[in-house]
C-alpha cells in the first residue's frame, strides 16, 4: 500500500489525454497570459498591503522586502515555466506533483492550490470591498454598517478575534457573483475583460511612480529599517530580529514573508497552459514576463510610498491614495482608488479563473468527482460547474473571515506549494533526464534549491496559528482522499489495468 501512495502519473499518459475532445480552447497568446500574470499580481499587495507591511514590519525597507519576495518567487516561476513547458495542461503544480512525486502528494498539493486560490479570492473580495466603500465616501455615500464587512475581524496586538457588528460584506458578495458570471461565459471573454482592467491599473500605478517622485522627502527614509534587517522565525519562536509585542517577528525578512500574498498569481500562468496557442513557448514567456514586471513596479511603488509618508503614519487600509491626501492631493486620491478597484478586480478575475482548471485537472485523474468538477459547458467550453462552485465558495468566506486571516492562509498555502513545485523539478530531472525541455530553468540544480531555501525561510517565519490552519485543512483534505480520490484516482486504475499507459 505505502509504494501505490507514490505511485505516478506517467507523462506520455499525461500529454496523451490532451489528444481528445474533452479539453479546453487555446486561445492564449503570450500577450494574453502576460497579462492574466499581471493581473492577477498587481492588486491586493501593492494598493494594500504595502501599508501592513511598512507600517507593522519593515518601515522603509519594505522596499528591500519586496525585492528579497521577488527574487525567492523567481526561483519558483523559473521551475514552474521548466514544467509549464514539459507538460502543457491545466492544472499547475497538482499535475507536476502527480508526474514527478507521486499520487498522496498530488493530492496535497492539489488540496492545497485550493487554499490558495480559493481564499486568496476571498482575501482579495474583501480588499476590492475597502477600496469600493472608500470611493463611494469620497462621493458621500456610505454602505449601512451592518453590510460593510465581515462580522468578525482579528487584534493583532490582543491576539483576539473580536465582533465588527456587522452582518456580512456585501460589496464583497457581490462582486463575487459578477466575476463568476463572467468565467462562466467564456476564457477568451474573461481574458479581454482582464487585459482592459490590466491596462487601467498600470496607467495608474505609473501615475503613482511618476508623480509621487516629486513629494518624497528623504527624511522619511531614516531609519530606513527601523526593525531591522531579519525578522525569521521558526515555528513561532523568533530566531533573528525583533519580536512585536504580540509575539511575532519584526524586520525586513519578516515584511517579505507578511508581502508575500503580493506576488501569488504569476504561478496561475500556469494553470493555463491548456489554453495557450504555444504553450511551449507562450507559458515561459507569460510567468517570467509578468513576474519581472510586477516586481519592478511593486519596489518603485515602495520606495514612493515610504518616501512620500513616514513609515509609521502610513494608512495601513489604503496606504497608496491615502498618501497622495496627506500631501493635499484629493483628486490624485480619488483616482488611485478608481485604479485600486480596477486593479483588485482583476486579481479577482484571474483567481477565480485559476481555481477551477486545478479542479479539472483533480477530476481527470479521478481525484474528485468528474462528472461535477470535470464537466465542461458545451457552448462556452469553460469549467462551469466548479466555476460556479468556486464562486459560492468565495463569496461566503469573503463575507465571514478578515482579511488578515485570509492573507496569512493563502501565503503559508503558497510558499508550500513552490517549495513541492522546485522539489518536483529536481526530481523529474533525474527520473526523466532525456524528456522534452522547451524551456530549462537555468543554473542546473542551484535555481531549484534556492526556490526550496528561500520559500521554507520564508513559510517558517509565519505566524505559527497559520500551520495550524494549514495542518487541519490537510486533514481534512486527508479525509477526502482516503474515502474517495485513493479508490478512483487513475493510479488506481492503472493498478487494476482499467487505462492503457502509452509508451514514453
Amino acid at each position: 500500500m505505502a509504494n501505490s501512495l507514490f505511485a505516478k502519473k506517467p507523462l506520455s499518459l499525461l500529454l496523451e489525454e490532451m489528444k481528445g475532445e474533452n479539453r479546453l480552447r487555446r486561445v492564449l497568446g503570450p500577450v494574453s497570459l502576460t497579462s492574466l500574470g499581471v493581473g492577477a499580481i498587481i492588486g491586493t499587495g501593492i494598493f494594500v498591503l504595502t501599508g501592513v507591511g511598512a507600517h507593522d514590519k519593515a518601515g522603509p525597507a519594505l522596499i528591500l522586502s519586496f525585492a528579497v519576495a521577488g527574487i525567492a518567487c523567481v526561483f519558483a516561476a523559473l521551475c514552474y515555466a521548466e514544467f509549464a513547458s514539459m507538460a502543457p495542461v491545466a492544472g499547475s503544480a497538482y499535475t507536476y506533483a502527480y508526474a514527478t512525486l507521486g499520487e498522496m502528494f498530488a493530492w496535497i498539493i492539489g488540496w492545497d492550490l485550493v487554499l490558495e486560490y480559493a481564499v486568496a479570492s476571498a482575501a482579495v473580495a474583501h480588499g476590492w470591498s475597502a477600496h469600493f466603500q472608500d470611493l463611494l465616501k469620497s462621493f458621500g455615500f456610505f454602505i449601512p454598517h451592518s453590510f460593510a464587512s465581515a462580522p468578525i475581524d482579528f487584534d493583532t496586538a490582543a491576539g483576539r478575534f473580536f465582533t465588527t457588528g456587522s452582518y456580512l460584506d456585501l460589496p464583497a458578495i457581490l462582486i463575487t457573483i459578477v466575476i463568476t458570471f463572467i468565467l462562466v461565459k467564456g476564457i477568451k471573454e474573461s481574458a479581454v475583460f482582464n487585459t482592459v482592467m490590466v491596462a487601467v491599473k498600470l496607467v495608474i500605478v505609473l501615475f503613482v511612480i511618476v508623480v509621487g517622485v516629486f513629494y518624497i522627502d528623504p527624511n522619511n527614509w531614516h531609519p530606513f529599517a527601523p526593525y531591522g534587517y531579519t525578522g525569521i522565525s521558526f515555528f513561532g519562536h523568533t530566531l533573528f530580529g525583533q519580536t512585536g509585542s504580540n509575539g511575532v517577528p519584526l524586520g525586513m525578512l519578516a515584511g517579505s514573508g507578511i508581502i508575500f500574498f503580493a506576488f501569488i498569481g504569476f504561478d496561475s500562468v500556469s494553470t493555463h497552459a491548456e489554453e495557450a496557442r504555444i504553450p511551449k513557448k507562450d507559458v515561459p514567456i507569460g510567468i517570467i514576463a509578468s513576474l519581472l514586471i510586477c516586481t519592478v513596479l511593486y519596489i518603485a511603488v515602495s520606495a514612493i510610498v515610504t518616501g512620500m509618508v513616514r513609515y509609521d503614519q502610513i494608512d495601513i487600509n489604503a496606504p497608496v491614495s491615502n498618501a497622495f491626501a496627506q500631501k493635499g492631493l484629493p483628486m490624485a486620491q480619488r483616482l488611485i482608488d478608481v485604479g485600486a478597484i480596477t486593479g483588485i478586480t482583476s486579481v479577482l478575475l484571474v483567481m477565480m479563473l485559476s481555481q477551477p482548471r486545478v479542479l479539472l485537472a483533480m477530476a481527470r485523474d479521478g481525484m474528485v468527482p468528474v462528472s461535477f468538477f470535470g464537466a465542461i459547458h458545451e457552448k462556452f467550453r469553460t469549467p462551469w460547474k466548479s466555476t460556479i462552485l468556486t464562486g459560492i465558495f468565495v463569496g461566503t468566506m469573503a463575507t465571514l473571515l478578515p482579511i488578515r486571516i485570509l492573507a496569512e492562509l493563502t501565503n503559508i498555502g503558497t510558499l508550500l506549494a513552490f517549495v513541492i513545485v522546485c522539489t518536483a523539478v529536481l526530481i523529474m530531472r533525474r527520473t526523466n533526464p532525456l524528456a522534452e525541455r522547451p524551456f530549462r530553468a537555468p543554473l542546473g540544480s542551484f535555481t531549484p534549491i534556492a526556490g526550496i531555501v528561500c520559500c521554507s525561510i520564508l513559510m517558517f517565519s509565519l505566524p505559527v496559528e497559520n500551520w495550524w490552519r494549514l495542518i487541519v485543512w490537510l486533514l481534512i483534505g486527508f479525509i477526502i482522499y482516503f474515502s474517495y480520490g485513493r479508490r478512483h484516482c487513475v493510479t488506481a486504475r492503472i493498478r487494476r489495468g482499467e487505462v492503457i499507459v502509452p509508451k514514453e
